[in-house]
């Protein structure tokens, strides 16, 4: 973010150095990604960075003075004259938006929902500046109804949450119910491996399996139906968990959702299924092998995290330190794994939210707001953080697929198996942490391709 070192210089550069980084942090935050997205700062947005008073200069020339208006473009004029389509909205939350309440949990949805729609409908490319634009646009004219509060205190500029939400709807409604392998196979951009897309595609799903597409010819389905009620099948009946690896593939490589399977093919979500189903899969034990690497491997990248690259930035150092407050007292294997796969993130510069997705200690598996949580596999930690949390449950597709996970660990390898046995590929924002994880501590390495979904900019700091 060097421009916007540079703007800072310019308009104050007699600020301290820490009260410059934490300006430039400031601003990151509030979604700037360029010089264009510095003309929507207010100094509502600065004031957790900056102290104005009156023999300071204001603090709106960083938005006006280090931006012209030529450098202002059409994807972000858009945002500026966007109409928020009040008149599309349900009458019970036009009520209650008016009145000055909290709209209910299902009534903020359907907002986000139908604001998304129009937005989507304006552009199909849509920034977190653009989302933070038209939230501001929408609590500015209702904030006592819409403002983030936290025990009645308004939060800042108390649009954030809503941001979050407009942004999660976004990515939710981009991604298309069409399978991952078929959805590719209609690209034809160019890449740079000199073969057809269809090959690419095939290559990106079976990245890291041995028995990706079975080809056998005469197998009872029937068989297949014992696993559902009888664990105890996978040790004494190999014949039978190999007929049903082969159908479970044959549904998974055609497409078929996630809830269908969650219906048809129970086991596969347990930690004993998922592990069965992998090991065929890639070869490699799933959480045999996590834990061993973990015995080898741990101490040593946890010793590195904690004095080496701590001085990697001030970011990971303050994230470091969060990180061991959070942990206090906690002890164990358990808390040591929490520790390296949060410092990894932190390390990656990856964010949390894309893997862990928080709720209420006591919450059930039905009362998780779905629209909140990725639609990638995704950890729902039942707590306020994940060392205070003692159960864990399993998201995949926005579908809670286990709710009862009594360790991290479990949750954690529960989750990378999910990638790999319901053709998932890595979200973009978790691609190296989560590659890291792979070759690390799970032991899969393949000599080229990656696991990481397409995006317009290739990001991956794993050598």
């Amino acid at each position: 973010m060097a421009f916007l070192q540079d703007a800072i210089n310019e308009v104050l550069p007699d600020l301290s150095d820490g009260a410059k980084d934490m300006l430039v942090e400031t601003l990151v935050t509030q979604g700037v990604e360029t010089y264009a997205d510095l003309q929507y700062i207010t100094e509502a947005d600065l004031l957790s960075a900056l102290r104005p008073s009156s023999s300071s200069p204001s603090l709106s020339p960083i938005s006006t003075s280090t931006c012209s208006s030529g450098c202002r473009s059409p994807d972000f004029d858009w945002a500026d004259n966007f109409d928020i389509p009040w008149k599309k909205f349900p009458e019970e939350l036009t009520q209650s938006l008016e009145r000055g309440k909290r709209p209910s949990p299902k009534m903020r949805r359907e907002m986000v929902r139908i604001v998304v729609c129009d937005m989507m409908q304006k552009s199909s490319h849509i920034s977190k500046r653009h989302t933070t634009v038209v939230a501001k646009k929408i609590v500015s004219k209702y904030p006592k109804s819409l403002q983030d509060v936290i025990e009645g205190d308004v939060i800042g500029p108390g649009y954030h949450s809503l941001v979050k939400q407009l942004q999660n709807r976004i990515e939710n409604a981009k991604r298309s119910t069409t399978p991952k392998m078929r959805k590719r196979k209609l690209h034809t951009e160019s890449d740079t491996d000199e073969m057809p897309a269809e090959k690419r595609a095939a290559i990106q799903d079976t990245y890291g399996c041995i028995k990706w597409d079975l080809q056998l010819e005469r197998l009872q389905r029937a068989n297949s139906r014992v696993e559902k009620n009888c664990k105890a099948c996978l040790n004494k009946m190999p014949q039978i968990r190999m007929s049903t690896f082969y159908t479970q593939r044959k549904e998974v490589n055609s497409g078929k959702e996630i809830k269908y399977l969650l219906e048809d093919w129970p086991f596969v979500f347990d930690e004993i299924g998922m592990a069965v189903h992998f090991e065929e899969l890639t070869g490699v034990s799933l959480k045999e092998t996590f834990i061993r690497n973990l015995d080898l491997k741990g101490e040593r990248l946890l010793n590195y995290l904690k004095t080496v690259a701590v001085n990697k930035s001030k970011r990971f150092f303050q994230a470091a330190a969060k990180i061991q407050m959070m942990r206090g007292e906690h002890t164990g294997s358990s808390d040591d794994v929490l520790k390296v796969v949060l410092l990894l993130l932190s390390y990656f510069d990856e964010k949390e939210d894309v893997m862990f997705s928080y709720v209420e200690d006591t919450c059930l598996a039905g009362e998780v707001q779905m629209d909140q949580v990725p639609l990638t596999p995704t950890i729902v930690v039942c707590g306020r953080s994940c060392y205070s949390a003692r159960r864990w449950m399993l998201s995949v597709d926005q579908i809670i697929v286990q709710d009862s996970i009594p360790s991290f660990i479990s949750a954690l390898c529960l989750m990378f198996g999910s990638f790999y046995c319901f053709n998932i590929h890595y979200p973009a924002g978790l691609a190296s942490t989560l590659e890291f994880l792979q070759r690390c501590f799970f032991s899969i390495n393949p000599e080229k391709g990656t696991k990481v979904e397409k995006a317009s900019t290739s990001r991956l700091h794993v050598n």
